[in-house]
């Protein structure tokens, strides 16, 4: 969703697009066309438009109202890999205020920071990085308003930040389950206003809502039959 309300819908696995739902209307544009699904979406504040394609192993993006529909590359060169250019399987993404991009690149089991009108990323945490936190396959990411980096450790059941000592597990700590403070394959994870976090738990069919003043306070927001 952009800040003006409007909201955009990955239709690209059938039909090749990304589609705008206009505020308040029924009215659909599309606004981006791609080569498969965006397993992630974000708008910047220079109002460009980021889908992250994981079966083609890229991050594009497209300055929206530009008169096209065709992207450019941001991240990746289409082909899985390792290396500082390349990712594997990339979901989650977040652009930060200074354009910088942030890739939760799930097969490569690391975060990559990707520099403005740069290519070539560095890793902040997972394989290839010094830190003493271990990803696997993470999904999604999130950059708070202070500066802190909220990460869904997919496969090991848990969400991962940083802080002043650097990264540590503050939800789902015990391991996967189903219990009001585990999680089981968590998807992707979204702030409200008040700092409350909401986590997509995807193989327990719910979505959580973690209270992180005191990361205790964990209760079940509502429930759905659909994995997401």
């Amino acid at each position: 969703m952009s800040m003006t309300g409007d909201i955009y819908i990955d239709n690209g696995y059938l039909y090749g697009r990304v589609d705008k739902y206009i505020f308040n209307s029924s009215n659909r544009v599309t606004v981006m066309n791609v080569n498969g699904s965006c397993y992630g979406l974000f708008i910047d504040i220079n109002n460009n438009l980021y889908c992250s394609l994981k079966n083609l192993h890229q991050v594009v993006k497209l300055l929206l109202n530009n008169g096209t529909t065709i992207p450019i590359i941001a991240a990746g060169n289409g082909s899985a890999g390792s290396p500082s250019n390349m990712l594997n399987s990339p979901q989650g993404i977040y652009v930060d205020s200074n354009l910088n991009l942030y890739i939760a690149d799930s097969a490569n089991n690391r975060i990559q920071f990707i520099q403005t009108g740069q290519l070539d990323g560095t890793t902040i945490i997972g394989n290839g990085s010094s830190g003493n936190i271990t990803l696997n396959y993470p999904t999604g990411i999130v950059l708070d308003a202070n500066g802190y980096l909220f990460i869904v450790d997919s496969y090991n059941h848990r969400i991962v930040a940083s802080s002043y000592y650097g990264f540590r597990c503050i939800v789902g700590c015990s391991g996967g389950g189903s219990s009001a403070s585990q999680l089981l394959f968590p998807q992707s994870m979204a702030f409200d206003s008040y700092g409350n976090m909401y986590v997509t738990d995807r193989n327990n069919s719910r979505v959580q809502q973690f209270t992180l003043q005191t990361n205790s306070n964990c209760s079940k927001l509502f429930s759905y039959n659909e994995t997401l």
